[in-house]
Order: C-alpha cells, then structure tokens, then sequence
C-alpha cells in the first residue's frame, strides 16, 4: 500500500534525516559574492543550469562588477557575454533594466523585500524567493522544477502549479526547515530523481516514495 507521506509527522521526519544524511551541506551550487553577483546569478539560472551560469559569469562580473556598471552596459557587450545561457538576448534586457531600476529607485542597493524585488525586470516569484532565502531576509520556500518534481514523486504535494507546490510544502515543514529542504530536493532531483530516467532502485528515498511504489521499486 502506498505511503501517505503527508499525513504522517514520522515519516516526514524521516524524510528530513534521510535527506541530511545524504546532502550534509544543503547550500546554493550557483557561485556568487555579495547581493549584486546572488541576484545576477539566480536571474541568469531560469530555464538554464547553475553549471552553465557559472562558467559564463566570471566574464560578466570581470567586465561589469556592479548594478551600475551593467546599467551603462551596451546590450550587445552584455548579449555577447551571456551567449551561451538560454533565452540570452531576453536575460540581456532585464538585466540592464533592473540594474538601472535598482541604480535610480533603490539608491544602487538590492531590495530586501518581496515585492520590491518582483518589480524588478526578469525577477520572478522564484528568483524573488531564492534571493530573499540566500540573503537570510526571508523564511522562504522557493520551488523550481526539480522540487516540483520530487516533491510531486514523494507524495508530498498534489499541486499542478508551483505556487500551489510551495503552499503546500510550506504547510507540511516547519519555516526553519524551508531551505534546507529546498536544496535537498534540488539535490536529488539533479543527481538520483531525475526527470526522464530517475534511479529508482539505488534511491535511498524509495521506501518513502509514492513514485517508487508504484514502479514496484523494492524497499
């Protein structure tokens, strides 16, 4: 019989230590100093991988180290730079752009609040959301498709929607348990629950998970 995971404290708490276990040191993979580099660096990881970000941002931050510098950017400099990550001329764009709104409406500095920075061109509720959680500024909860997927597989959530994803995880797991339970999820989605052929068998999560259940993966 399937495990109803969500209804059940002991085994989320399992879950967590299982989760511990496996990715001791629960931490961002995208490599940044300071506010101007985190938000550049999560705005450049939409839809591409945190490998690809980081092989292409040394190039920028060496050419334009600041918010002040990429709004007096040409965008063809900036476009050339970024060539290689997906959607590269769009990314290009917001990136000029929030850096001349941060330069003339947040004084040059990143905003520390949520809805400060959706304003933002190219920022999102889950790049609004990594950024606040990397800062420590906000207990968040920040839900990308590997979570959505794990989560999903776990039997954590029902939502079809990352907003409702992230409400319900939300629910289940105390605030202080939020980002490291993000980048677990993060975690094991890129190295075991992966999206087309997740490995099932050697997943040391299988006993706990809907998914595996149903493939009839031994416990």
């Amino acid at each position: 019989m399937t495990k109803q995971l969500p209804k059940s404290l002991y085994l989320r708490q399992e879950l967590l230590h299982l989760l511990q276990t496996l990715y001791p040191e629960p931490k961002s993979e995208l490599i940044f100093t300071g506010d101007f580099q985190l938000l550049v660096s999560v705005m450049l990881s939409a839809q591409c991988t945190d490998k690809k970000v980081n092989q292409t941002t040394p190039a920028l931050f060496a050419k334009f180290p600041s918010f002040e510098a990429c709004s007096r950017a040409p965008l063809s400099d900036i476009e050339e730079i970024l060539h290689p990550i997906n959607y590269f001329r769009t990314k290009a764009k917001n990136l000029i752009g929030l850096s001349k709104k941060i330069c003339l409406e947040f004084d040059g500095k990143l905003p520390r609040n949520y809805d400060a920075l959706l304003s933002l061109p190219g920022v999102g509720n889950k790049t609004a959301n990594v950024v606040l959680s990397e800062l420590g500024a906000a207990l968040t909860f920040p839900v990308d498709t590997h979570v959505f997927r794990v989560s999903k597989r776990l039997g954590l959530t029902n939502g079809d929607d990352v907003l409702k994803v992230e409400s319900e995880l939300k629910k289940l797991f105390a605030p202080e348990q939020w980002r490291s339970l993000h980048h677990w999820l993060i975690f094991h989605g890129r190295r075991v629950c992966k999206a087309q052929r997740p490995l099932c068998p050697s997943c040391t999560l299988a006993k706990l998970c809907h998914y595996a259940a149903r493939a009839k993966v031994p416990s």
